[in-house]
């Protein structure tokens, strides 16, 4: 896989780059696509985890998360504002099976 993505980047760095035409489709988010979720997520749930003490909730929105008054795309955000660190989200809350610390 290293040697096709290399190969890939020599030959369109040879060939002067990408086209403006393609960078700006690339920085486009695409229209209307499913936003991936875990089944166990569902709107109007609540995630709660301990960190140092103190319980953290977050709520679950059908357009994302919410904590502390403030929306957000993945969990992975919330959890490197929690912990200063980064997380997996979906780990830190104790969704995916594996310890949290």
């Amino acid at each position: 896989m290293i040697r096709r993505f290399l190969a890939i980047e020599i030959q369109t760095r040879r060939s002067g780059g990408l086209s403006k035409k393609l960078k700006a489709a690339l920085r486009q988010p695409k229209p209307d696509a499913p936003r991936p979720t875990s089944p166990a997520l569902k709107p109007d749930g609540r995630l709660l985890r301990e960190w140092n003490g103190v319980t953290y909730v977050v709520e679950i929105d059908k357009d994302g998360f919410v904590w502390r008054d403030a929306r957000y795309l993945s969990l992975s955000a919330i959890a490197r504002e929690i912990t200063g660190a980064h997380w997996s989200g979906p780990r830190f809350f104790g969704l995916t099976g594996t310890p949290k610390s």
